[in-house]
């Protein structure tokens, strides 16, 4: 540091004044340690969705604008809610991923080369520019939702006893990708079986007389929500068909599982030893959707027909050109767990 060695003492202490910097440094920290302090240890209680751009073309060549994701974005949140799911917006961001792209596509795209040029690229999806070797490379402008569950999430421990037949509760999803208890059995002996002894039962029926949907955040601590739209509208979510068994080799095994499920605004629970309740960052208050009479939960599939379709309809899902990724129609036989 370097000092005025002339003038008065106050002149001398000003000029040291301008002439400070504050030093930096770095310090160590255990996040080990702290991220096992989490509701849910190791992961995040942040939920989000990535919406890519629409390809009106089969090769991906074209995308539809920014302002067309954004809509895709609100409408796939004001239907989950519609539909009872308690989750409320947070943030939205766009979101930028690389690609290669070539001829006609690289010569029509925009470059930011010139200044005329920035004004183009606040709503196109697709901009293009050409890096030092040469390589016509592509910026897709995709569109982060992020979202949370009004009350937090909730952990739910399934305990496995001798002689359990079934769990007593059935699985479903939503169009917009979100798996729920569809439906708990009412069963008196064995005091109800798993669903009874967990506290599933009772949930059920508080998320039936509120109108929500009683949705399954995470299976073993690993997240089952939808968590992308694809470039052909499909949504990347869990198959129910595969949960299902999940959930039935534990109870083959008898072995207990975790499962977290996502809270609305309510009374606080009665005591129950199997319920423990896992609080995210609680999100600004909001006032709830106005929802048409006679509102309800959908009713439990029935034989032949596919959850929130008309009678003898198959919902047709779209696999976005993934091989390994398909989803299974499937009656409420193989619906129970």
């Amino acid at each position: 540091m370097v000092y005025c060695l002339t003038g008065s003492r106050g002149s001398r202490v000003v000029c040291a004044l301008s002439k400070a910097q504050l030093q930096e440094g770095y310090v160590s920290y255990p996040w080990e340690k702290k991220m096992q302090l989490l509701p849910v240890p190791s992961s995040s209680c942040f939920l989000s969705m990535l919406i890519l751009p629409k390809a009106p073309d089969r090769v991906s060549s074209r995308y539809n604008d920014v302002e067309d994701t954004l809509a895709r974005a609100n409408a796939w949140l004001s239907a989950s809610q519609e539909c009872g799911v308690p989750i409320v917006f947070m943030n939205i961001q766009t979101e930028s991923l690389l690609t290669k792209i070539s001829g006609e596509t690289a010569s029509s795209t925009v470059s930011a080369g010139s200044l005329s040029d920035l004004s183009n690229l606040a709503n196109v999806s697709l901009y293009g520019f050409e890096d030092y070797h040469g390589v016509d490379i592509g910026v897709v402008r995709a569109v982060r939702l992020w979202y949370a569950a009004i009350g937090g999430e909730l952990q739910v421990e399934i305990k496995m006893k001798e002689g359990d037949s079934k769990l007593g509760f059935a699985i479903s999803r939503t169009e917009e990708g979100f798996i729920y208890i569809s439906s708990v059995m009412d069963d008196d002996e064995n005091n109800g079986g798993a669903a009874a002894r967990s506290g599933i039962k009772n949930l059920y029926k508080e998320a039936v007389e509120a109108s929500k949907l009683l949705v399954i955040s995470r299976v073993s601590n690993q997240k089952v929500l939808p968590w992308m739209v694809s470039s052909t509208g499909a949504i990347r979510c869990f198959d129910t068909v595969s949960l299902s068994q999940k959930l039935s080799l534990h109870r083959h095994a008898i072995k207990s599982i975790l499962i977290h499920v996502l809270m609305w605004d309510r009374t606080p629970l009665s005591q129950n030893e199997s319920i423990v309740r896992v609080r995210s960052p609680s999100p600004p208050p909001t006032k709830p959707l106005p929802r048409p009479l006679g509102h309800q939960l959908p009713e439990p599939p029935t034989e032949n027909r596919s959850t929130r379709d008309g009678p003898g309809h198959k919902l047709e899902r779209d696999t976005a050109g993934e091989v390994s990724f398909r989803f299974h129609d499937f009656s409420i036989s193989n619906n129970w767990v």
